[in-house]
C-alpha cells in the first residue's frame, strides 16, 4: 500500500496547488470546480480477468478525510472548500483504487483459482490415466489379435512347409523310382542286347566254323581230286610213254 499512499499524497499536493491559484486568482467557484476533475478510466487489456471487486462501503481509504478537512482549514481554506476538495481526493483515490483493484487479485480469488486449476489438472490426471488405461487395454487387444494372427500365420506356414516337404518328397521319389525303373530297363535292354550280340556272335562263329568246315571239306576233295587227276595224267603220262616205246620198239624190230 506504499504506492498507493505516495500516489494519494501526490493527488493531494496536485488539488492543494490547484485550488489554491484558484484562491489566489479569485475564480474559485465552489461546486462548479468538480468539472474540472475527471477520473480516469481503466484501459481494457486483452489479459484482464473478471475479478470480484470488494463493494465501496467495505472499502478502506489510506487516509483520515476529517483529519484532512482539519489540516484544509487549517492551512487557510473555508470549510466548505475543504469538504468538497476531500470529496474529489476521496473520488480520485476511490477511482484509483478501482483501477488498482481490477489489475491485482486477492489472496482469496487467487486460493480458489489455484484449487480450479489443481482441480482441473487433477481431472487431466484422470482423464490421462484413464486414457492410458485404455490405450493399454487396446494395445493389449491389439497384441493379443495381432499374436492370435501371428500364431495362425505360424501353424498356415508350418502346414504350407509340410505340404510342399511332402510333395517335394513324393516328387524326389517318384524322379527316384522313374530313373531306376529307366536305369532297370535301360540294363534289361542292355543285358538283352549283350544277350543277342552273344546269340549272334555264336551264331555267326557257328556258321564260320560250318563254313570254315566245308571250305576244309572242299579244299579236301579238291586237294583229292587233284591228286586223283594227277595220278591219273601220270597214269596216262606213263601209259603214253609206255604206248611210244612200245610203238617205237615195235618199228625198231621192225626196221631190223
Amino acid at each position: 500500500m506504499t504506492g498507493v499512499n505516495r500516489h494519494c499524497v501526490t493527488l493531494f499536493r496536485s488539488v492543494v496547488q490547484h485550488c489554491q491559484r484558484h484562491l489566489n486568482n479569485g475564480t474559485y467557484r465552489g461546486a462548479q470546480s468538480w468539472r474540472e476533475f475527471h477520473v480516469a478510466t481503466p484501459v481494457a487489456a486483452y489479459d484482464l480477468r473478471k475479478v470480484e471487486l470488494t463493494p465501496l462501503e467495505q472499502r478502506k481509504l489510506t487516509f483520515d478525510s476529517h483529519a484532512m478537512v482539519i489540516e484544509l482549514e487549517s492551512n487557510g481554506f473555508e470549510k466548505r472548500q475543504a469538504e468538497i476538495i476531500v470529496a474529489a481526493l476521496v473520488t480520485l483515490t476511490t477511482a484509483n483504487m478501482d483501477i488498482v483493484y481490477k489489475d491485482m487479485v486477492t489472496g482469496a480469488h487467487q486460493e480458489i483459482a489455484l484449487q480450479q486449476i489443481m482441480a482441473h489438472l487433477d481431472s487431466i490426471r484422470k482423464d490421462m490415466v484413464i486414457l492410458e488405461k485404455s490405450e493399454f487395454a487396446n494395445l493389449r487387444s491389439e497384441n493379443a489379435k495381432m499374436k492370435t494372427e501371428l500364431d495362425q500365420i505360424r501353424n498356415r506356414l508350418m502346414e504350407e512347409s509340410k505340404k510342399i516337404r511332402a510333395e517335394a518328397k513324393l516328387d524326389i521319389n517318384l524322379e527316384r523310382s522313374r530313373v531306376t525303373d529307366m536305369f532297370t530297363e535301360q540294363e534289361k535292354k542292355l543285358m538283352e542286347n549283350s544277350t543277342e550280340f552273344h546269340r549272334k556272335n555264336a551264331v555267326i562263329d557257328h556258321e564260320t566254323m560250318e563254313t570254315t568246315k566245308k571250305i576244309d571239306l572242299e579244299v579236301a576233295s579238291l586237294k583229292t581230286l587233284l591228286e586223283s587227276l594227277k595220278l591219273e595224267t601220270i597214269r596216262y603220262l606213263a601209259a603214253s610213254v609206255f604206248a611210244c616205246l612200245a610203238i617205237a620198239l615195235g618199228f625198231y624190230r621192225l626196221w631190223k
